[in-house]
């Protein structure tokens, strides 16, 4: 299997287990959402609490873009990054997007 394919063989893993987390009973769904043919691939929050406040959000938003994970949104408490770092993927195969690019270099992952 070539190292793109299993990029999103992990992605896919993680985004599903997460959502996987959220009780059958819960009004707020999480939902994945992917996108293998142009590697865009989301996990959003869906759904009503106390049947008057709408909930929609973005919890994770990853890309690959020229062979390496872009994390463009990370809204939870364990970073994803990590979890594909103990998956073995390299800290220089994932970008901190959501860092401004003058501020990547500063951190142990990929510039760009």
């Amino acid at each position: 299997m070539d190292q793109v394919s299993l990029y999103r063989q992990y992605i896919q893993e993680l985004l599903t287990e997460r959502a996987s987390r959220r009780s059958s009973n819960d009004p707020i769904v999480s939902e994945v959402i992917f996108d293998a043919v142009r590697d865009r691939y989301q996990l959003v929050n869906v759904g009503w609490k106390n049947s008057s406040t709408r909930i929609y959000g973005c919890i994770l938003h990853l890309d690959i873009i020229d062979g390496k994970i872009w994390v463009q949104h990370d809204g939870t408490e364990k970073a994803i990054a990590e979890q594909l770092v103990e998956k073995g993927v390299s800290k220089q195969e994932i970008v901190l997007a959501y860092h401004a690019p003058h501020v990547r270099q500063y951190t142990e992952f990929a510039v760009g």
